[in-house]
């Protein structure tokens, strides 16, 4: 994703996050995603594709990106903690998985697309970002998940 495009790109999604639905009802039916959430499918999954991929018993490796505290409010269960400050320091441990699909959340997604184009540079071919992260999760998947 070229520098300009994603400037962009984040400048959308951030004007969208800020007024992220609170519960299911504003989004669209199959997808699970705010009506107007602005998803790239060659950079993103959706919770509910995430897990129905899980669930269909699909070995997918998932990257929680946020900090240490971010963490400790709120976390999915089977994540390993990879924080976007120090992924560089991770992406040796995490060369063990780069014949597997991988998945990169966050808070609302943002980070997790960074992380999820770090990862491709250094050679993981099928890496994406959470679309919505733990947020959307915790709303749209499993409100055990906290909120914060």
């Amino acid at each position: 994703m070229c520098t300009h495009l994603r400037s962009r790109y984040h400048r959308s999604r951030e004007s969208q996050l800020n007024n992220f639905p609170k519960n299911d009802s504003s989004a669209q039916p199959l997808s699970g995603l705010p009506k107007d959430y602005p998803f790239n499918a060659d950079w993103e999954i959706t919770p509910r594709e995430f897990r129905r991929r899980r669930e269909a018993g699909e070995r997918i490796i998932l990257i929680d990106c946020r900090t240490d505290a971010e963490r400790e409010l709120a976390k999915i269960a089977d994540s390993i903690h990879a924080p976007m400050q120090s992924i560089s320091q991770h992406i040796p441990a995490l060369r063990a998985y780069e014949a597997t699909p991988i998945v990169v959340h966050c808070h609302h997604g943002m980070r997790s697309l960074k992380v999820t184009e770090a990862l491709r540079q250094a050679g993981f071919d099928d890496v994406r970002s959470l679309a919505g992260g733990i947020h959307l999760w915790s709303t749209d998947i499993d409100p055990s998940v906290p909120m914060y």
